[in-house]
């Protein structure tokens, strides 16, 4: 199936695989007479190339979004952007720059009294807007545990978190389980055992975790985690840190998130929310007591050495804020849990799903099936591909049938769990769903036919598109020159695709990326 427009069939993935195949032409050969220091460096660029495995930067496409972050469609819709003009015209002589940084001069009357509209809202006493979600995380986790403190974390913490972790001055830091209360207990017991000062009540145990987890889209079970923590710390030197990055907006009073939903903003010590899922903008905010505030104003190299964010990017937080609190908004987080619903249903409904679940093909990461009529789900839903690389031809497929779907492979996420990672949106139709979902079938059943007819190596029909791409320009890639007009015709047996993947295992199994082993590279990066 190939997407269908007013002027007739088009082929929406032309775009997508032309990037992905210049993405993976080498480069260092045609350098041998220049600077050795941009030799090096792609040279190590490169050996992911060699591979297939180099992720390009992909511009917007026509297809439908399954894919991006603009959950309740606020900028899809243009609703943001109308209530961003609004908010300009009401402000019209604002300062354009950033002025300096927050402890100089680039904290304007506006940025304050927005940040206390938002601490106001959500039931705290401090909000403090900064650029981004990464600038936050790596605020928050490298300032907030002190020396002495053990942090706790939920091993697939975003890997921001994880940056912040490594320049914290708390170098004890024990993972556990992903979002397992039992061996979170039996980590934490760990720590009490071995640590007297934290045992004494004198240091203290700071715990990380998600709210909703960006790539399977499962959801933490918080009010176990702290219940379990109170029990092994009576003296309430356990602290928890939750990003809400996927959480807010989407559920809570008013869309103010999880912590609130749950009832727990007593409860944790710095909550992370963003503006750049469900409100469609950009920027964040850590949430906290006056005494977390000042700790980060003072001590935080991420926000002491940035400048402010400029009236712009807080105008859009505002504009935001105001829409998730809006009817509308309510209505559209509504419509989004029932279009998560019936996307599950159809899609595990489906005979070629079904078939090719049995076969082991394809799964959903976290959902029993009809369990999501009993239990809280999000409207993240990757699907797991249960075949090497195989995440990668489906995204081929999707992009060529008119949907833009994520894929995500090792080492973003363990090996043996690529997926296709895919958001439902409040902007999308059943309509569409229901395309998707056929969309998705065609591919499973042409996988399954392929497995049946037991060539090892055939590639289903979107990825042979790719790799034969990579073919046109085989000489280009291993001669480091650029392909010429005259270049042979497409070899039809699919060689330059089966020498391409035949090649990544021996390149895994050397061990070595930039002197990392791949066991070592964190798992979680979105």
């Amino acid at each position: 199936m190939v997407a269908k427009t007013a002027e007739g069939t088009k082929d929406l993935g032309a775009q997508w695989r032309e990037e992905w195949a210049a993405a993976q032409k080498v480069k260092a050969p045609s350098l041998k007479n220049s600077s050795v220091f941009y030799r090096n460096i792609e040279e190590e660029l490169d050996l992911p190339r060699k591979q297939g495995l180099s992720f390009p930067i992909h511009l917007p496409s026509h297809t439908v979004d399954f894919s991006t972050c603009d959950v309740l469609g606020m900028t899809h819709t243009g609703a943001l952007r109308e209530e961003f003009l609004k908010e300009l015209d009401a402000n019209p002589n604002f300062y354009m720059g950033a002025g300096g940084s927050r402890l100089l001069d680039g904290t304007t009357t506006y940025q304050d009294n927005f940040e206390k509209e938002l601490a106001e809202l959500m039931g705290i006493e401090s909000a403090l807007v900064v650029h981004s979600g990464y600038t936050a995380n790596q605020a928050i986790f490298s300032t907030v545990p002190r020396s002495g403190d053990v942090i706790v974390y939920d091993e697939l913490m975003h890997a921001t978190a994880l940056s912040g972790m490594k320049i914290a001055l708390a170098l004890d830091q024990r993972p556990f389980r992903h979002n397992n209360v039992d061996h979170f207990i039996e980590v934490m017991e760990g720590v009490k055992e071995s640590n007297p000062l934290v045992k004494a009540g004198k240091r203290c145990v700071i715990v990380g975790v998600e709210s909703y987890y960006s790539m399977d889209g499962d959801i933490c079970p918080l009010k176990e985690l702290i219940e379990a923590a109170k029990d092994i710390f009576p003296h309430g030197n356990a602290q928890f840190i939750v990003d809400e990055a996927h959480s807010f907006g989407v559920c809570g009073p008013e869309g103010t998130g999880f912590v609130r939903e749950q009832g727990l903003t007593d409860e944790v010590a710095v909550t992370m929310v963003t503006f750049t899922k469900a409100l469609g903008g950009c920027g964040a905010a850590i949430l906290s007591n006056n005494t977390i505030r000042s700790l980060l104003t003072t001590q935080a190299k991420m926000f002491i050495c940035s400048v402010a964010p400029p009236f712009t990017l807080v105008a859009s937080c505002r504009a935001g804020i105001r829409l998730m609190r809006s009817q509308k908004f309510q209505e559209a987080r509504e419509y989004l849990h029932d279009l998560t619903v019936f996307y599950l249903d159809t899609l595990t409904s489906h005979p070629v799903y079904k078939k090719a679940n049995k076969k082991g093909l394809v799964d959903l990461p976290v959902h029993e099936d009809g369990a999501w009529h009993e239990v809280p789900i999000t409207h993240i839903v990757p699907l797991w591909i249960r075949r090497n690389k195989a995440a990668l031809y489906l995204a081929f497929h999707l992009t060529r049938d008119g949907f833009n779907g994520c894929n995500i492979m090792f080492p973003i996420v363990p090996k043996g769990e690529d997926r296709v990672r895919l958001f439902i949106h409040a902007h999308n139709t059943k309509e569409e769903v229901k395309a998707l979902i056929d969309s998705i079938a065609a591919w499973l059943q042409e996988m399954m036919d392929i497995e049946a007819s037991g060539d090892k190596n055939k590639l289903p029909s979107a990825a042979r598109l790719a790799f034969e791409l990579l073919e046109k320009d085989k000489e280009a890639i291993e001669n480091g020159k650029e392909a010429t007009e005259n270049t042979k015709p497409v070899s039809k047996d699919n060689s330059g695709a089966k020498n391409l993947m035949n090649g990544i295992s021996s390149f895994k199994n050397s061990g070595l990326v930039n002197g990392l082993k791949f066991g070592e590279l964190p798992t979680r990066m979105f």
